[in-house]
């Protein structure tokens, strides 16, 4: 499928009512109350939420230590343990949902077809800007010794990688939730599980 330019994950600003077709039948605050909401819904929710924190958690490392709260190893103490956790969560997830899930949420209805099509086109550039914040985590942790002016540069970069990285994914699990959910809800959790 071809994705139409203003769908692309970079400008999108939410999905169109035709690809999120069930969010007018099944809007996000009434999901915990429909009979259909389980495990599975309340898993994939919980997943998301743990992703939003540990990319929150990483930007406050970083800009604790742009702003000098931290010194370089106090920094690199806490940074790296927490971007390699949240990178493995990230790619662990997307392989799981390419590979399990979005198939099946596709075979449910031709119409959840191109929703679950721009999910994974959304994965591919997710994918890219993950590869950018690793390159930048990299050259900023080989900065650390260097001079002041090195290391500013270094933390300045990484920090717009991954500030695009966190906007990027943070569009991307909304409307992957205004997909899925939706569809749990309306097909029953057994039809995906």
């Amino acid at each position: 499928m071809t994705i139409p330019p203003d769908l692309l994950l970079p400008d999108r600003t939410g999905l169109p009512a035709e690809i999120a077709y069930l969010r007018a039948t099944w809007p996000a605050p009434t999901w915990r109350a429909h009979d259909n909401f389980g495990e599975l819904a309340a898993f994939w929710l919980r997943v998301h939420a743990h992703l939003r924190e540990q990319g929150e958690a990483l930007q406050r490392i970083v800009s604790s230590f742009r702003e000098h709260r931290a010194d370089a190893e106090s920094f690199q103490r806490l940074f790296v343990p927490r971007l390699n956790h949240f990178l493995q969560h990230l790619n662990g997830h997307h392989q799981i949902e390419d590979a399990a899930y979005f198939p099946k949420f596709r075979a449910l209805d031709p119409r959840m077809i191109a929703g679950f099509d721009l999910l994974e086109s959304d994965h591919a550039i997710i994918h890219d800007a993950l590869t950018a914040s690793i390159d930048t985590a990299r050259a900023l942790l080989a900065a650390l010794p260097g001079d002041d002016d090195t290391r500013r540069h270094m933390t300045d970069r990484h920090a717009e990688a991954a500030d695009r990285l966190h906007a990027l994914l943070g569009r991307h699990l909304a409307d992957e939730e205004d997909l899925v959910i939706p569809a749990m809800l309306e097909h029953g959790e057994r039809s995906v599980g």
